[in-house]
């Protein structure tokens, strides 16, 4: 893989918690598309493209420390940059 399609494709883990060791602000600025089992989905809170999974919030429930209590889902995922346009380099799990 060259690095621009490096580049051009979002990370195989990524999330929206700045908790998280798979949190990446800059790339997240980008804009992240994700396509999960067919459907594009836009409340998604982290997703990972090799395991097959997404988390996306439980509810309105959140923990004791005030962050949303989160389920995983597990299904084909695809990932892009809205920022691309048209037709953008989809990352998905081969």
């Amino acid at each position: 893989m060259s690095n621009q399609t490096e580049q051009d494709t979002p990370p195989d883990r990524l999330s929206v918690s700045p908790h998280s060791d798979y949190f990446d602000a800059d790339k997240l600025q980008r804009g992240v598309g994700i396509r999960f089992k067919d459907r594009v989905r836009t409340d998604i809170e982290e997703y990972c493209i090799s395991e097959g999974w997404v988390r996306v919030q439980a509810g309105k429930t959140v923990d004791r420390h005030g962050r949303a209590l989160t389920i995983r889902l597990n299904g084909p995922v695809e990932a892009w940059y809205d920022d691309l346009g048209e037709n953008p380099p989809v990352a998905k799990a081969d």
